[in-house]
């Protein structure tokens, strides 16, 4: 009797600039992270197919410096991969990808992930931050991939008053792009504005998942109210309106980083990825839901 192949589910902890990727999800023809990764996985693994799930499926020119990832690999394939190398299988792993890897990703760490470990429906929450200069000498073109240049001084107080009418449980459907057979409905924990050091407008964007396009519309309604076009009031109109608003912009990509995924204890790992893959209402409506994967934590 043939002994039984042991797979094992591996960590990835990565980073990366989103400038020249199309995204993170694998697309025909196109460069994107999750294609690059993969393509690296199966070289330095010598396996036909290395597929990946992440915790959240960032759009075009959209960054990452704390992205997550999982993959399940054979056993014997792992050690393998570590060659002459004398370190363990998984840090040998992330110097061989390294190796190969273009320089606008990174693979920082690889670890077997505990039992019931899922990247994608196993998160608490995820953290985006959105960066802004929006004075002449604060625009930095050593930095202008990554931080949005605006030519009006936005009023961050402002901003934070319309921002704390909008956490909490809701359905975001006013400020995300519909998928058919998806919820809008999120909790956001956190959105608040700050200068950092340099005096730039940062957002700070905490949500246990986002739909398509959510920070990006957020941040632009939110820069509406900085700009003293609208009252802070009208940011809860939007939301409750429950539609797309016309004065509402979806900003530029190139501001956006995920910066951190968040788990839970690792024996709290398997009933948090239960837990996310039952569909959500909102509280009049809960006695209906279904267990199906529907939502997709996604790049906001």
């Amino acid at each position: 009797m043939s002994e039984k192949i042991r797979s094992v589910r591996l960590r990835l902890d990565l980073a990366y600039d989103g400038a020249e990727f199309h995204g993170w999800a694998a697309q025909p023809s196109l460069r994107t992270v999750q294609g690059t990764l993969e393509a690296a996985l199966a070289q330095v693994l010598r396996v036909e197919r290395a597929p990946l799930t992440c915790a959240g499926r960032t759009d075009t020119g959209v960054h990452a410096r704390g992205q997550v990832a999982h993959l399940d690999v054979d056993e014997d394939a792992l050690a393998a991969s570590a060659g002459r190398s004398s370190l363990p299988p998984a840090p040998a792993l992330v110097r061989r990808l390294n190796g190969i890897l273009p320089a606008d990703v990174r693979v920082h760490r690889v670890r077997e992930a505990p039992a019931g470990f899922d990247a994608r429906f196993s998160a608490v929450w995820r953290r985006y931050a959105y960066r802004i200069a929006d004075a002449p000498h604060l625009v930095d073109p050593l930095v202008r991939g990554h931080v949005l240049a605006w030519p009006r001084e936005l009023d961050v107080d402002a901003m934070n008053g319309a921002a704390a009418r909008l956490t909490g449980e809701h359905d975001f459907a006013a400020f995300c792009k519909k998928r058919e057979g998806a919820t809008t409905i999120r909790t956001l924990l956190d959105l608040s504005w700050a200068r950092d050091t340099r005096g730039l407008a940062v957002a700070t964007v905490r949500a246990d998942a986002f739909c398509h396009n959510m920070v990006r519309s957020l941040v632009g309604c939110m820069i509406a109210v900085g700009e003293g076009r609208r009252e802070p009031g009208w940011a809860h109109d939007v939301l409750a309106r429950g539609e797309r608003d016309g004065g509402v912009t979806v900003v530029h990509a190139h501001g956006l980083t995920l910066e951190e995924v968040a788990y839970p204890a690792d024996d709290e790992l398997a009933a948090q990825a239960a837990a996310a893959r039952v569909v959500r209402t909102l509280p009049a409506a809960r006695p209906v839901h279904h267990a199906r994967p529907a939502e997709e934590p996604a790049d906001g």
